[in-house]
């Protein structure tokens, strides 16, 4: 049995330390998301350059390895939350220190650009939380919550014509899927064998999606999965000659021949619906006709 380290969940009264490890985030939406954390009874701190910018970045790639480290280091925060994501945390990741977890888990909270830190997480089997960050927290941040104070166990959903019925339990893991394949060959590379996957994105023209998924595959990241779960797929385009697939069309024909069920528009991604859940805790994922359950064991 492997055994996976899960963080102390928060209570009132603790310490959170607020880091940009990726794009710079406008100081009214900060502020904004710091005075909801702060409703919730926590004390916040942010790190010295949550507010910067340099370039698109919030600083140097120095200046975001210091705040994360320090954000890591200190024991007095009981949780790191990101303030967005961008791009930017694929150039850090490596000389981040992330040892002092093994001995003090913390929960990091975070999602797109954010996929690479959840994904080193993984590596080391510490539970995370996908979720919407400071940039997003007018929307979206209750389940945040729920998920950092433990009172976060199941998300009930419609069901898709295209999900494919069935049970199906294993760690969740995945995240952002141009940067799930931005990690094949890494030191963060996920692992998927029996884990239930993950996967959403933004912006991305059509043939692009199908492109992700065969190399998702090429690379036998989902043949050996136990399920599958599809957040949502935003703003997606398409070229001036149509690819002739819609998103959930060139997803499935990537899994048709596996037998896991598939859970087609779960509600978290780049939308305001946003629903925070654990990475690399064991979940139970119930798909049915008419609905999916997705429970947190």
């Amino acid at each position: 049995m492997i055994f996976i380290m899960r963080p102390p969940f928060l209570k009132q009264g603790d310490e959170v330390a607020i880091v940009s490890p990726a794009g710079r985030t406008d100081a009214a939406l900060i502020d904004a998301g710091i005075a909801i954390l702060q409703s919730w009874g926590l004390k916040v701190t942010p790190m010295p350059h949550v507010y910067g910018s340099f370039h698109q970045y919030s600083g140097s790639d120095w200046n975001r390895i210091d705040d994360l480290q320090e954000a890591i280091n200190n024991p007095q925060y009981k949780a790191i939350i990101c303030t967005r994501g961008g791009y930017g945390c694929s150039r850090i990741v490596d000389r981040v220190d992330f040892s002092p977890l093994s001995e003090r888990p913390k929960w990091l909270v975070g999602f797109s650009d954010v996929t690479v830190l959840h994904a080193q997480l993984h590596r080391m089997r510490i539970e995370s939380i996908h979720g919407a960050m400071l940039k997003n927290f007018r929307h979206g941040a209750e389940t945040v919550k729920e998920a950092l104070f433990g009172t976060l166990t199941e998300h009930h959903i419609e069901g898709h014509p295209l999900n494919r019925t069935g049970n199906a339990i294993g760690a969740i893991v995945g995240g952002n899927l141009t940067l799930v394949n931005n990690l094949l060959g890494s030191p963060s590379d996920i692992i998927t064998v029996g884990k239930i996957l993950f996967i959403e994105d933004l912006n991305e023209q059509l043939y692009h999606l199908d492109r992700l998924m065969i190399q998702l595959k090429r690379a036998k990241k989902l043949e050996n999965l136990t399920g599958l779960i599809v957040g949502r797929f935003h703003e997606m385009k398409d070229c001036n000659t149509p690819f002739g697939k819609i998103v959930e069309e060139i997803i499935y024909d990537a899994v048709e021949e596996y037998h896991y069920p598939v859970c087609f528009n779960f509600p978290a991604g780049h939308v305001e619906d946003n629903r925070a859940f654990y990475l690399g805790r064991k979940s139970k994922l119930t798909v049915n006709v008419t609905s999916a359950t997705l429970s947190f064991l």
